[in-house]
């Protein structure tokens, strides 16, 4: 059966489409303009010539950064601390959610509990006593320096918690009945149903420590322990005066400060425009239903 739009619908389609279709165009064009700043000629780029497509197209700028093994290694430190942030904030997020969206008359200081969580999420340690914190934990200059200050979002226990409460009672009811004991209950229920909001969060964990650079600078205590952002931040284009090798004076008259900078922003983004669309399905779903209350 066949929907005969009137005269009022095709506007309306007409309108949105446009807005649309303007949304992505100031969207896509920065991402343009910064790939083709960092892939054009130094002088172009410099001049600020560049729009959306590279002038004088040269690849000097990602040879210079990839020449460097360091990077290598920063990109370790950050997918260690990425998938160690990532199992640790699930597993807690999930064990303090769990109790939390339980009643009172379940969980009695559920109350006490909650405003804790709240009270730290609007009143967090500043620098100094963190770092302070860090240091006397013995963790400076380590992996977990950059993982255990962040290891609990309390904006991610909120989501999952309403999410719980969202599950029908009844499954808990008949599983109890079955002799189910709350361990069972939370890992072959709860669990198996939040996987929308689970992935959610998994991509506010995934881009928040992916693109985190200011902590690197702070707790670690050497280049080779920087994650990617922190590394990155800290290239720059050293002009070096007692350089001979004409090949390496070309590649520093190649590039820029400003095209390498372009290139550290297109690095970065690569990881996380992979990851987003396969999350991107249950993002809408899970932010939806964790932010609601029933």
């Amino acid at each position: 059966m066949s929907i005969r739009l009137t005269k009022g619908d095709m506007i309306a389609n007409t309108i949105i489409y446009t807005i649309l279709t303007l949304l992505v165009v100031v969207t896509l064009v920065p991402l343009l303009n910064i790939l083709a700043i960092s892939l054009s000629d130094s002088a172009k780029a410099t001049a600020g010539l560049v729009t959306i497509y590279p002038l004088g197209l040269s690849w000097s700028t990602y040879t210079t950064i990839f020449k460097d093994h360091a990077i290598l290694t920063a990109a370790g430190v950050s997918c260690q601390r990425v998938v160690l942030a990532l199992v640790i904030d699930m597993v807690l997020v999930v064990l303090a959610a769990y109790p939390l969206s339980r009643s009172k008359k379940a969980f009695r200081s559920r109350g006490i509990y909650m405003w804790i969580v709240i009270g730290t999420m609007l009143f967090g340690p500043s620098t100094v006593p963190m770092f302070f914190t860090v240091k006397d934990m013995h963790m400076l200059g380590t992996i977990w320096a950059l993982v255990i200050p962040g290891a609990v979002g309390q904006f991610h226990i909120i989501l999952m918690l309403n999410y719980f409460r969202n599950i029908p009672s009844e499954l808990e009811e008949s599983a109890s009945i079955d002799g189910a004991g709350p361990w069972r209950r939370l890992l072959q229920i709860y669990v198996p149903l939040s996987m929308p909001i689970m992935a959610t969060i998994a991509l506010f964990v995934v881009v928040g420590n992916w693109n985190a650079y200011y902590d690197g600078l702070i707790y670690s205590m050497k280049t080779s322990d920087f994650p990617l952002q922190t590394y990155i931040q800290q290239l720059v284009v050293n002009y070096d005066t007692t350089i001979r090798d004409v090949d390496q004076v070309r590649d520093l008259l190649a590039i820029s400060n400003r095209s390498l900078t372009a290139a550290k922003l297109v690095i970065t983004m690569i990881p996380i425009l992979l990851v987003y669309p396969f999350m991107q399905k249950y993002f809408i779903s899970g932010i939806m239903l964790g932010s609601v209350k029933e």
